[in-house]
């Protein structure tokens, strides 16, 4: 060869733009090779989900950022520190070896000679794929979303939390095709918007380009004859039929409460996902994501003329690369692969156990003395009944309401906190501090986009778990009403702003609430005592009245637990009940519970059936008895839903032993549970309650007229002497002696009369 024929040589002399596109090739090629020859003994991980991902069409690959560490450190190293670079390549990789196997597969199918007569060429078939999606998954250890600063800009991060919002999708351009609004010259753009959170980022040319084409194309014959065209400035429009997109959807990630400082608020953080991670989660799920941690420019912060905005200020965001629901939430998908075979066979040995139920009970706040009752209680909600679709769509829920009513310093609000750690999903709100829009949900606008959109509440964000109210009674009116409908309904309708929609909100409340007086006062009605309407009262399945009543013998108990707790005695004591198996830890009981709920959805028997109909029956005759005796009705209703709840119940304790079907003694068991809380509260009322002695009338209604006849027969002003009341009401036999002590008490207390000479002198001093 020589060099005398008329013709241009060039050699490469010094290094220019080459090395880069060299160190591009390479990595592509290092990540076609991990692809390619990635193994776990002898299965090709990777290899082997291409060629399924392909078959279904599905066009994304999953890659675990453990083996990319085992199989090449430097590529790895790569990949973290400049994700934003490294991932485009790796993409291009992905698809690279996708289009091989696509075109390996074809030629395994028939011969080349017949598919290239009848069929695609290989470039055809290649050009179908569309590019990869890449998405790494990664056991690293998490970051807290309040660690995240200016470090890790730019860098791959892993942080867990609630998903509040997510925006519909929306799509992003890839590839643009562009045509001259006046000459019809038409050309493409490819736009890697990779790292830019909207897909807005894109110029089109200012000028029309055919001039450049057609100088390059055709030589300068149009120089010559033809003058030049002038299509105006901006003159290209998007042709979108032409142009590729892809999805692209927007979620806000909240910290996790059980995560927030005290006093703090819980941050949350923009985040945007596209392609096959789009549509993944819902509102209220918990998920653990694999990001960059990126950062963009606001539309607030672009062109404000005021100072306070600061010219290079960037607002962070993460750009999805990988999600995953936690075990937590209330999908199914990984319930199966949930808990190993050890463990549920764990789980099998503790439900034969005869005495679960007391087990469980004692391993229920062992650090608060006593309220057994109330524990059982606590037990059944934390299990839960079954749900129920019928065959016209209506649905009844499974889920137990428990409402605690009673003096202070009962260890009401303890119980609550216990039930929110105990429980695999929960909420804990104070009735002062929770609105309506907090309980249930908020429209909110987005600041980007101006659209509203909706932000779930509490009851939302506890779906599938418990919501725990504490200050029952300090909540307003109208905010308490908010949750009518997801105690019975079990969803929450909202028709704000535009948005008329229904949320699932299938969750149990557990409320605790004082009386309207700071304490119980037994000569009042439950009614009188409690400061809510019977609508939200036939809404809770349980209602259990806590007295805090002055007892020597369990006073002293009490007391020596108490001090035993300080002393430290009660925790060592509960390390040994745990080691001997008397008692469950917090961890295995939590996962027990997910267990139960899971996989266990028991039915009543027949007999177990007819026992509970019966016993509804004989309450409902003994409350219209008592109702009949009485001039008012009693304020704690005994309703249809009083029955559902005995039925739930039921369930509850059935789904405990893992037993498909409830039986009779279940019924018995959740029967005096019942009588034990509602029952109990309805019999206390002193007018239309339920004497559980079975006397007509009882000790308060005694009272009562005592206390009326005193008023009546005793002017103001005038006094006489206890002996002649004594005289008079009970030895003449018509009330007994506690009844009578007991009125004087209340009449004293109330200032209608005074007690004189040591309590033998009653004096009427007022109304």
């Amino acid at each position: 060869m020589s060099f005398d024929r008329p013709e241009v040589y060039s050699a490469p002399v010094l290094q220019g733009v080459a090395p880069n596109d060299d160190d591009n090739t390479e990595i592509i090629k290092s990540f076609r090779n991990f692809i390619l020859e990635f193994r776990i003994d002898s299965q090709f991980v990777y290899r082997e989900q291409l060629r399924n991902a392909l078959l279904v069409k599905n066009y994304a690959l999953t890659v675990n950022m453990e083996h990319l560490i085992g199989y090449n450190e430097d590529l790895y190293k790569k990949l973290a520190d400049e994700p934003s670079d490294i991932i485009p390549l790796f993409e291009n990789a992905i698809t690279q070896v996708a289009k091989r196997i696509s075109i390996l597969n074809r030629s395994e199918d028939g011969s080349s000679n017949n598919a290239t007569a009848n069929g695609p060429t290989d470039d055809e078939i290649a050009s179908l794929i569309p590019s990869f999606q890449l998405i790494l998954n990664s056991k690293a250890s998490q970051i807290a979303m309040r660690d995240l600063d200016s470090e890790h800009v730019s860098k791959i991060v892993r942080l867990s939390g609630i998903i509040i919002s997510s925006s519909v999708l929306s799509s992003r351009a890839t590839f643009l095709r562009i045509m001259c609004r006046n000459c019809r010259h038409t050309t493409s753009i490819t736009v890697n918007n990779f790292n830019s959170i909207s897909g807005t980022q894109v110029s089109l040319p200012h000028t029309c380009l055919s001039q450049l084409q057609d100088q390059s194309g055709q030589g300068s014959t149009m120089d010559a004859n033809t003058p030049p065209k002038n299509c105006g400035p901006d003159p290209y429009l998007i042709i979108h039929e032409a142009s590729t997109f892809i999805d692209q959807q927007f979620l806000k990630l909240q910290e996790i409460p059980e995560l927030v400082p005290v006093g703090e608020m819980p941050r949350n953080l923009q985040m945007s996902c596209d392609r096959y991670l789009t549509n993944k989660v819902v509102p209220g799920a918990r998920v653990t994501v694999v990001g960059i941690y990126s950062i963009y420019n606001s539309k607030k912060n672009i062109g404000t003329s005021r100072g306070d905005g600061g010219v290079a200020i960037r607002n962070p965001y993460i750009k999805v690369l990988g999600l995953q629901t936690d075990i937590d939430t209330n999908t199914f998908y990984n319930s199966l692969s949930m808990f190993s075979e050890e463990e549920e066979e764990e789980f099998l040995q503790m439900s034969r156990n005869p005495n679960i139920y007391d087990l469980i009970t004692k391993s229920i706040a062992p650090s608060i003395f006593g309220n057994e009752d109330i524990k059982k209680a606590i037990v059944c909600l934390l299990m839960g009944g079954s749900k129920k679709l019928l065959p016209d769509g209506m649905r009844l829920r499974g889920d137990i309401n428990v409402l605690l009513l009673g003096d202070p310093g009962t260890a009401k609000s303890q119980l609550l906190k216990f039930v929110e750690k105990v429980s695999p999903i929960s909420v804990y709100t104070s009735g002062k501090g929770s609105s309506a829009a907090g309980l249930t949900a908020s429209v909110q606008r987005d600041p980007v986009t101006r659209d509203f959109y909706l932000e779930g509440g509490a009851m939302v964000l506890a779906d599938g778990g418990v919501v725990c109210i504490d200050e029952f009674d300090k909540m307003r009116d109208e905010d308490r009403v908010a949750i009518h409908e997801a105690m019975e309904q079990q969803t929450i309708s909202i028709a704000k702003a535009g948005i008329t929609t229904v949320l699932n909100s299938r969750t149990s409340v557990l409320a605790a609430a004082n009386p309207i007086y700071g304490r119980y006062d037994d000569l009042k009605s439950p009614g009188e005592n409690i400061d809510f309407q019977t609508t939200i009262l036939s809404r809770f399945d349980m209602i259990f009245i806590v007295k805090d009543e002055h007892d020597e013998q369990r006073d002293i108990s009490i007391a020596n637990h108490v001090i035993n707790i300080h002393t430290g005695r009660v925790s060592q004591e509960q390390e040994e009940m745990e080691n001997n198996g008397e008692e469950i830890g917090m961890e295995k009981l939590k996962r027990y519970i997910t267990y139960c709920r899971r996989r266990c959805a028991p039915r009543l028997s027949v007999q177990a059936a007819e026992r509970l109909s019966s016993q509804f029956v004989t309450i409902r005759k003994e409350l219209l008895m008592n109702e009949l005796n009485s001039t008012e009705r009693s304020s704690i209703p005994i309703t249809v839903r009083q029955l559902e709840a005995i039925i739930r119940i039921t369930e509850s304790l059935a789904k405990l032993e893992l037993s498909p079907i409830a039986h009779e003694r279940h019924v018995e068991e959740a029967i005096r549970l019942f009588q034990a809380s509602t029952m109990d509260a309805a019999s206390q009322d002193p007018i239309g309650g339920m004497d559980p002695t079975g006397n007509s009338r009882s000790i308060m209604a005694e009272i009562r007229e005592i206390e009326q006849e005193l008023k009546r027969r005793l002017p103001i002003g005038w006094s006489t002497s206890y002996q002649t009341l004594r005289r008079e009401f009970v030895d003449s036999g018509r009330f007994s002696q506690p009844a009578l002590d007991k009125s004087l008490y209340a009449l004293e207390k109330h200032d209608t009369i005074q007690l004189r000479h040591q309590g033998q002198n009653i004096y009427r001093s007022n109304i």
